[in-house]
């Protein structure tokens, strides 16, 4: 069996960004795994701008961006096999992965960084009812289509969901040609950035219908008609407040899921966020595993997870330098009231400075603090004047607020108080 200081399963934005922090950190011994015939991932379907204005301080395309860190993990010369598909690791880092030029492999890891990204909810996942036709399917699949392989997915077209790349899509769509003829959001609020609901529906006159879900679907061969209904508190639709729609084409925007099934098979502990549960170092609670990226958390910008994945690489790089040890004392981080999820979970200091928790809020505030609580006791608020679920927020906390490293932190959302 071959031997490999490290394992970085995707070779998308964050498994090149990891194998780049833990070459510069000393660890030469690298292997990427992409399953696709390309390396970039996502990014190589992402045609629109907008990326890089942190990493690389200009606005660059989706494959632009991948482009700078295809490079920088070939200038190090860090090998890479595509067409390849992980089967299985196993809690003693052995990776078994297949393509067709190698057949199916079998490697002896140190360790391993998860960098699968996310994959996106369907149909199936929340039960549309009515008929079962062509022409239904995800942002993501509509994206692949039109921007990579250049097929016109239709001509009449509504959206559910007002996710990115569900708004994104409403605009490329329009572009070249399509009708659209709306977007319903199941919540009383979007769930994009800002940026994209201006630039994808308001500049297009596309309308968003919020508290609103498609109610049932029609059509034998090809979707023919959809019907949307308005939605309660609980979301059900509500009997009376149907609107239908004469479309080719159902595009669904509702939700990414972390891609965290190899590690979920061999009883890694899962998240709030659904990712594995990590710590500081993005490792997890089983050692010598870790994870970032989209597979931890979902991500609003790429910028951010390359930020996030360097890191990781750096920390893997420790670990297999023997520069990274778990420790009895650790605070255990939770998400309070009006908070989704924390990353990470736990907290181990290591003398750093600074440690960085990012997370996103359950629903839009206005006039909040992020209050920090350690052991009962406040360490830190934050005033909001605004905060929204679609933005990750990312703070750092002083590691000397964080006192002796142990106990319960917890991160919650408080109303300010009117005067």
């Amino acid at each position: 069996m071959k031997e490999i200081s490290l394992v970085i399963i995707g070779g998308g934005s964050a498994g090149l960004a990891a194998a780049v922090g833990a070459y510069d950190e000393g660890v030469k011994d690298i292997l990427i795994i992409e399953r696709s015939p390309y390396l970039g991932g996502i990014l190589n379907q992402c045609i629109h701008n907008g990326f890089g204005l942190t990493e690389f301080k200009e606005e660059l395309s989706g494959p632009e961006f991948a482009d700078r860190f295809i490079k920088q993990a070939q200038e190090r010369n860090i090998p890479y096999v595509l067409e390849s598909t992980v089967l299985e690791v196993t809690k003693d880092k052995v990776v078994t992965y297949t393509s067709a030029k190698e057949g199916v492999v079998k490697i002896q890891a140190k360790a391993i960084i998860m960098a699968a990204g996310c994959y996106e909810r369907s149909a199936g996942a929340i039960g549309i009812p009515g008929d079962r036709p062509a022409g239904v399917l995800t942002a993501g699949q509509a994206q692949l289509l039109l921007n990579q392989y250049g097929y016109m997915v239709g001509k009449r077209v509504f959206i559910l969901g007002s996710g990115d790349i569900g708004l994104i899509m409403a605009r490329r769509l329009t572009l070249e040609g399509a009708k659209v003829l709306g977007v319903a959001e199941i919540m009383p609020y979007s769930n994009g950035l800002n940026r994209n609901m201006v630039q994808c529906l308001e500049d297009y006159n596309i309308p968003l219908y919020l508290s609103h879900t498609v109610s049932r679907v029609y059509g034998k061969e090809r979707v023919e008609k959809i019907e949307i209904s308005k939605v309660d508190e609980r979301m059900r639709p509500i009997k009376g407040t149907e609107m239908t729609f004469d479309v080719d084409t159902l595009i669904l925007s509702i939700g990414l899921i972390p891609n965290n099934t190899l590690l979920n098979n061999i009883g890694i502990p899962t998240g709030r966020s659904r990712g594995c549960a990590v710590d500081n170092h993005y490792e997890s609670e089983f050692e010598g595993f870790f994870a970032c990226g989209n597979v931890l958390h979902v991500h609003d910008l790429v910028d951010n997870v390359v930020a996030e994945s360097r890191e990781a690489g750096k920390y893997a790089a420790r670990y297999i330098q023997g520069q990274l040890e778990k420790k009895q004392d650790r605070i255990h981080v939770s998400a309070g009231d009006g908070i989704g999820y924390v990353v990470p979970e736990y907290v181990a200091l290591d003398g750093s400075k600074t440690t960085a928790f990012k997370f996103r809020v359950r629903k839009p505030s206005k006039n909040v603090y992020i209050t920090y609580t350690l052991n009962g006791n406040v360490i830190k608020k934050v005033f909001k004047p605004v905060i929204i679920p679609s933005e990750m927020e990312i703070m750092n906390i002083p590691s000397e607020l964080l006192g002796e490293g142990k106990g319960e932190l917890s991160v919650s959302l408080v109303q300010k108080e009117e005067n």
